[in-house]
């Protein structure tokens, strides 16, 4: 297996939630190896900087199409756009995801949860449904979750984003099983602690980061660069016979127990 396992020129690539963070750092990267993708986040203006600084480096194209997740007829003329941008789409990333409440599981309202689960979870059902046609005519394809390693953990504040990443892992089975004979790979990828605005009540304080590195072999917080490697793996035909899975990009934090 040689380089070629990783180029991705010509391959459209669809990214939610990639205006900032890790999904911006995921577009990038496939950019760099060819990929023609759609940047998509809820604000067209965060959308078209990121295709700008994409598109002004060369490589693969970038497009910008903002799109709420949450919203399903937004979701579906979200898919329909980057079809015809790209031509066809090959690689779907969801990385989108909202958290609106910190607490005990006690204290979320049903709204709150719903918003969860719905932007977390049913946003990536849609997306699937929507690519998989046109992958299974094609035979190929690849579609990557962003889950994290919250899904394999309890916890007293963020239970039900936990309850959301959990599910990813076996949304992911479940597809994987149903779209495998037609040729198409489904996988997560569950990142531990990375410095995005997302998680930065986590690192922001350096007490706080240091006690929530406790335990972490490689003693330091991940970059979104660190995932990004992960999904050029899963998107690109050197992850060819691999699906179903979870990989988990932590720093070695789930295979220690904290501060022991």
């Amino acid at each position: 297996m040689g380089t070629t396992s990783f180029d991705l020129a010509g391959k459209g690539a669809l990214v939610t939630g990639s205006s900032r963070g890790i999904g911006k750092a995921i577009a990038e990267s496939l950019a760099v190896l060819g990929a023609n993708v759609i940047i998509s986040s809820r604000k067209q203006q965060t959308c078209d900087e990121v295709a700008s600084q994409i598109n002004a480096r060369g490589a693969g194209r970038a497009t910008s199409i903002p799109a709420n997740i949450g919203e399903k007829a937004d979701i579906e003329r979200l898919v329909g756009r980057a079809r015809d941008a790209l031509g066809s789409i090959d690689i779907l990333v969801c990385n989108a995801a909202s958290n609106p409440y910190h607490g005990p599981m006690a204290g979320i309202s049903d709204e709150q949860f719903e918003k969860i689960l719905r932007n977390n979870l049913l946003s990536s059902h849609w997306l699937s449904a929507l690519v998989s046609p046109e992958m299974i005519e094609r035979r190929s394809g690849s579609i990557i979750f962003i889950s994290s390693i919250g899904g394999l953990r309890g916890s007293p504040v963020i239970g039900a984003y936990n309850v959301s990443k959990a599910a990813d892992f076996q949304l992911a089975r479940n597809l994987a099983t149903e779209y495998g004979p037609y040729g198409i790979r489904v996988n997560c990828i569950a990142p531990g602690l990375i410095r995005t605005d997302f998680a930065r009540a986590l690192w922001e304080d350096e007490e706080n980061l240091a006690r929530a590195l406790t335990g972490t072999p490689l003693g330091r917080i991940g970059e979104p660069d660190d995932i990004a490697g992960a999904a050029v793996f899963l998107a690109s035909n050197a992850s060819r016979y691999m699906t179903g899975q979870t990989l988990i990009v932590d720093g070695g934090a789930t295979v220690t127990a904290g501060g022991v």
